[in-house]
């Protein structure tokens, strides 16, 4: 995303300045990586084309198709929080924790939303500091303070559409991905250590890397393809949450006893809400009413059919009987895996790119998960970390146009394609894991992690909220 703006002036804090710092080495490391897998020595950096960006080159004139649109689009992304996501975990947890869930999701929306605002936007999109090309610097890496508090942004003009629009619809994903994670703790985590970690991780997780991939910065430079937030959003919930399981610690009884949805009903009513969003999440992202729009919606609806059929027919086979319960699963693996090659991949590249994250996800969620033993509820890493990163580095196989795609980036081929795509997707999740670990360890320390044994006994509901989801 190339927004024009001013340099940031200075970090006053002393946690930003450790960031930064930990950031730059990361991105002098990924230099290196990226060479080995992609160009030889001395090849040129490629700039990324359009399709990467969820801003176009800035005019003057305002479209009011195109206005429209993403007005319906930020609403359909925010309609997958709450109520898509919020009905969909809910249903999968037990009775006595669906409020939980639902206030979660709830309340990380506001909490992010102000965040956003006062300085996310500026952090994660502002590239005015962007160094000049095949030179690392502090916008490599995050953005600048001129858009804090949404200043200097109204009359603006990205593409064909307002600024401020542009900045809301952000705000969408913003409060997603964080929602996402939720789904790795549920039933066992503390609503203060949730606020707290969600809080931090959007600020030293969410805003640099949405910086580096649609921000103008390091990913970006590089020629990384990710529309809509294979990278950004799917490989950073997937593997917080991973960390997150891990550190919180199974739910009592685990893997022996099991834990059953307590609403397939209210599980298959959230899929119908988010894959209908969704639409808005992936067609949305290139900011305009077009062809390009339309077939980011197909690809996306296509992925989604046939992960649904792929997991179902695995299922049938392995265990006698296809579960609503696994269509909808397998549904959710395609949308995740396709995001990122949305805008670059045409409908054979998302039929493949949807059976592969079918049969990957199903063997992240359903088996290995058993065989380590880690308590990833709801199967955030197994979805949408595994799914995530599977469709961005296929991404860049079926953006060629001998596979159907839009063709790649002038210098690019599909093997150093897929190099920057893979490397792109691996920092990500090793700087993810990193960081979340050090976020859980201060949470822990502040206000702890996890409920008492009292309280997941009798269900966060009660515990936490003194509330019942149903009384009957």
């Amino acid at each position: 995303m190339n927004l024009r703006m001013h340099a940031l002036s200075g970090y006053r804090c002393a946690t930003v300045r450790i960031l930064l710092f930990f950031l730059l080495l990361c991105g002098s490391v990924s230099i290196d990586v990226v060479a080995a897998v992609d160009d030889p020595p001395g090849a040129p950096v490629v700039a990324a084309p359009a399709a990467t960006s969820q801003v176009a080159a800035p005019v003057a004139e305002i479209d009011s198709g195109d206005t429209a649109w993403i007005l319906t689009a930020t609403a359909l992304v925010l309609f997958m929080t709450i109520p898509g996501l919020a009905l969909f975990y809910g249903g999968l947890v037990r009775s006595q924790n669906i409020l939980s869930v639902l206030m979660h999701c709830l309340v990380i929306t506001a909490v992010v939303s102000i965040i956003w605002v006062l300085f996310g936007y500026s952090f994660a999109l502002d590239d005015s500091g962007n160094p000049v090309a095949g030179v690392i610097g502090i916008g490599s890496f995050i953005g600048g303070s001129n858009k804090m508090g949404l200043a200097n942004v109204m009359g603006n003009v990205i593409g064909t559409i307002p600024e401020l629009l542009v900045a809301a619809f952000q705000m969408t994903f913003a409060v997603i991905t964080p929602a996402l994670i939720i789904g790795a703790f549920a039933e066992r985590m503390k609503f203060s250590a949730v606020l707290l970690f969600s809080a931090i991780w959007l600020i030293v997780v969410y805003l640099p890397i949405c910086h580096m991939t649609w921000g103008g910065g390091l990913f970006a430079t590089w020629g990384v393809l990710d529309l809509a937030g294979g990278i950004v959003v799917h490989v950073t919930a997937g593997f917080a949450a991973l960390v997150a399981c891990i550190m919180v610690g199974p739910r009592k009884g685990f893997p022996d006893q099991a834990h059953p949805p307590h609403s397939t009903v209210l599980t298959l009513v959230g899929t119908g809400m988010l894959w209908m969003g969704w639409f808005g999440f992936n067609a949305g992202s290139g900011l305009a009413a077009n062809e390009a729009a339309v077939m980011t919606l197909i690809v996306t609806h296509l992925s989604a059919s046939v992960a649904t059929l792929v997991w179902m027919v695995i299922e049938w086979v392995k265990f006698g009987k296809p579960s609503v319960l696994g269509a909808a699963t397998g549904s959710i693996a395609g949308l995740a895996a396709i995001t990122p090659a949305s805008g670059s991949v045409g409908p054979i590249g998302a039929l493949a790119i949807g059976a592969a994250s079918a049969m990957l996800c199903f063997y992240f969620a359903t088996v290995l998960k058993l065989k380590l033993h880690y308590d990833d509820s709801l199967d955030v890493f197994g979805v949408h970390g595994v799914g995530g990163f599977l469709g961005t580095v296929l991404c860049g196989v079926f953006v060629a146009k001998s596979m159907g795609g839009v063709g790649l980036a002038e210098g690019m081929t599909i093997g150093s394609q897929v190099g920057v795509q893979f490397a792109a997707a691996a920092i990500t999740a090793v700087y993810t894991v990193i960081a979340s670990v050090v976020i859980l360890l201060i949470v822990k320390t502040l206000v702890g992690l996890r409920v008492s044994d009292d309280v997941e006994t009798r269900g966060l509901d009660l515990g936490e909220h003194g509330e019942r989801g149903y009384i009957l």
